[in-house]
């Protein structure tokens, strides 16, 4: 018998209401929360019913049996679709999802002004050193403003490793605004669509020899894990500013602990971390020229209503049997056409 209610767990919380209230105007579609510290015999009949997981991509803020991953695989046979909620994929291991035939999607592009406007920030911030002023007249130790002369940032040169939704509007931003000349370096695309978004495509050791601010704007993967370490700050200049609003892991923190110590880089600016929130004794957090915020680029009201409508209707568009747009296996298209049909039977289109 083929199954006519379509089901959907969360755990904890949702980016945003809007993310209920969409789905709430479907009623073949059950959404159904379990807590984070569910017992198993609450948690067991939910996972074992469920079609489709709509899954945080904060990696510390879901416990790890509840990752999507090969263990939560095992416990969810008839699920079909895993969709993160944001633009990350940090909590789902793609290669599980993709052998047991489960869709894996994002929701890439959700919160690109937000990110974008946090990196921009961050650049205004670093340059006119304004964290080193504001401590100074909290701590009443001012006694030379010229000791804090920044720079301008017109015409400077800005490197943006991954040239994505959140690239490509850091990119707009800095030209638009400050005239800055913009390079990038992403293996995914090419000279041409590089050209196209705003940029001029470089290898990732010249990007961080000429850049005076290195943005990372890429997903965390095998690729990309400490992608920035030792001997990539020691090829930056010596008033270059390095900012992460991506993914913890993708830079050394040890590695660039010493870059800062050794004076070898200006500054940087730090939104995501290896544990998160950091601990309030991480190195990193003991330098007056580096700027910290918890993995808060993309949480602002605007971008967590889009994330969320995003979210929903992708959700609603998989379960109509419709190929989503966000879609990070496409391999496993196929395979999860043939599993929809068998739970459902319909065969989804494309």
């Amino acid at each position: 018998m083929k199954e006519n209610v379509k089901r959907v767990f969360h755990v904890r919380y949702l980016a945003h209401p809007c993310y209920a209230e969409i789905i709430a105007q479907r009623p073949e579609i059950r959404l159904d929360k379990l807590e984070a510290d569910a017992a198993d015999a609450a948690a067991g009949p939910i996972l074992a019913a469920a079609h489709a997981y709509q899954i945080s991509s904060a990696r510390d803020e879901t416990p790890v049996k509840y990752h999507a991953h090969k263990e939560l695989l095992a416990r969810t046979p008839k699920l079909l679709i895993v969709s993160t909620g944001g633009a990350g994929f940090d909590t789902v291991n793609v290669k599980d999802c993709t052998e047991a035939g489960v869709l894996v999607v994002n929701q890439s592009g959700g919160n690109a002004e937000a990110v974008a406007q946090h990196v921009l920030a961050m650049v205004l911030m670093l340059s006119k050193q304004i964290v080193q002023t504001n401590h100074t007249l909290r701590a009443g130790t001012m006694k030379d403003r010229n000791i804090y002369t920044g720079n301008d940032v017109n015409g400077r040169t800005i490197g943006i490793v991954g040239l994505g939704n959140v690239g490509r509007r850091v990119a707009e931003l800095c030209r638009g605004l400050f005239d800055m000349q913009v390079i990038s370096y992403d293996p995914y695309l090419d000279e041409k669509t590089m050209a196209s978004r705003g940029a001029t495509k470089v290898t990732l050791d010249e990007l961080c020899r000429r850049a005076d601010f290195i943005s990372i704007n890429c997903p965390l993967d095998d690729g990309s894990r400490r992608m920035i370490g030792a001997a990539q700050f020691a090829l930056m200049q010596k008033h270059a500013y390095f900012i992460n609003t991506a993914r913890g892991f993708i830079h050394d923190e040890k590695a660039l602990e010493d870059a800062l110590r050794s004076k070898a880089i200006a500054g940087a600016g730090i939104d995501v971390w290896d544990k998160e929130p950091p601990p309030a004794d991480h190195p990193l957090l003991k330098f007056d020229n580096v700027i910290a915020s918890p993995h808060t680029a993309g949480v602002t009201k605007e971008a967590r209503q889009n994330m969320g409508k995003i979210a929903a209707e992708q959700m609603i568009m998989m379960l109509d049997g419709k190929r989503p747009p966000r879609l990070i296996n496409p391999d496993v298209w196929p395979k999860y056409q043939k599993r929809f049909e068998d739970i459902f039977g319909t065969r989804p289109e494309g």
